[in-house]
C-alpha cells in the first residue's frame, strides 16, 4: 500500500496574477461568471517556479490555519500546468515522507522507524533521523520542475542544498546511512537528474556525495481529491548520456 496523507482544509480555486516577493504572490479568487477579489497569498517555496507561475495559471489555495494572525489568508498549495497538478508547497514533501517513514510504506526504508524530525548535524538541521539496522539521516528535497519526462533539481541555485549534501557525506563517513530523498511533486516524471544548467555546483556536490556512499532516491507524489500519495519510485540519473 502506498503512503497516503489527507490534506486538511477546504481548498479554494484561484488564478495567478504576480509574484510580489520570494514567498508571496497576488492571486484572484475564482468567482463563477465574473472577476474575483485579489488576495495576497503565502508561497511556501523558494524556487523560481518560472514554468508554473505564468499569468492566469490556475491555483489551488489552502486557507491559512491562523488567518487572524497573518497578513496572507491563503497558502499556495498547487498549480495546474499542462493538465497536471503540481504541488508547490514544499512542506508537503516532508509531510508525505514523514507519513511514509511512520507507516513503513516507503520500500527503500523498510525496517526503519522514525526517531525524530530536524536532527542537528554539523552546521545544519537535516530532516529526519530513522532507527534501523544502521541509523539513517535523510534530507528531503521537493522537486517541481519536469522537462521531457525528467525531473530536474534544483530550479534555482541553492548553497543550502549543497551544504546539506556535504553534511550527509560527513554522516556517511561517521557510520550513518545517509540519504537524500527527492520528492517529485507531480506525476509526469520517469526519472530525476541534477539540474546542471541551473546549478552545476549542486550537481557536482550530488555526484561527490553519491560516490562517497550517500544514497540518492527519488519518488513521485500526486495530489487528487484532497489526498497526497506516493505514486512510485523513479531512477536518479547522475550523469547525462553522452
Amino acid at each position: 500500500m502506498a503512503a497516503r496523507l489527507k490534506i486538511e482544509g477546504d481548498m479554494a480555486a484561484g488564478k495567478f496574477l504576480s509574484r510580489t516577493s520570494r514567498f508571496s504572490i497576488l492571486a484572484e479568487l475564482g468567482i463563477e461568471g465574473g472577476e474575483g477579489r485579489v488576495v495576497d497569498c503565502h508561497l511556501p517555496n523558494s524556487g523560481r517556479l518560472a514554468e508554473l507561475l505564468v499569468p492566469k495559471a490556475p491555483l489551488i489555495l489552502r486557507p491559512a490555519d491562523d488567518p487572524e494572525r497573518r497578513k496572507t489568508k491563503f497558502d499556495v498549495f498547487a498549480v495546474a500546468a499542462g493538465g497536471k497538478t503540481v504541488v508547490v508547497d514544499s512542506r508537503a514533501a516532508n509531510m508525505i515522507a514523514k507519513e511514509g517513514f511512520a507507516s513503513g510504506e516507503l520500500s527503500k526504508f523498510s525496517g526503519y522507524s522514525l526517531v525524530r524530525t530536524e536532527p542537528p548535524f554539523g552546521r545544519s538541521r537535516l530532516d529526519f533521523l530513522l532507527a534501523g539496522e544502521r541509523p539513517a539521516i535523510v534530507e528531503v528535497k521537493s522537486c517541481t520542475l519536469v522537462r521531457d519526462g525528467v525531473a530536474l533539481f534544483p530550479d534555482a541555485p541553492t548553497k543550502r542544498g549543497r551544504r546539506h549534501l556535504q553534511e550527509l557525506l560527513r554522516a556517511q563517513h561517521e557510520g550513518y546511512r545517509a540519504c537524500v530523498l527527492f520528492v517529485v511533486m507531480r506525476e509526469d516524471a520517469a526519472a530525476l537528474a541534477p539540474n546542471d544548467e541551473t546549478d552545476p555546483a549542486f550537481g557536482a556536490a550530488l555526484r561527490e556525495a553519491a560516490a562517497g556512499g550517500v544514497e540518492a532516491i527519488a519518488i513521485v507524489a500526486r495530489y487528487k481529491d484532497g489526498w497526497l500519495e506516493v505514486a512510485g519510485e523513479v531512477p536518479v540519473e547522475l550523469f547525462s548520456p553522452k
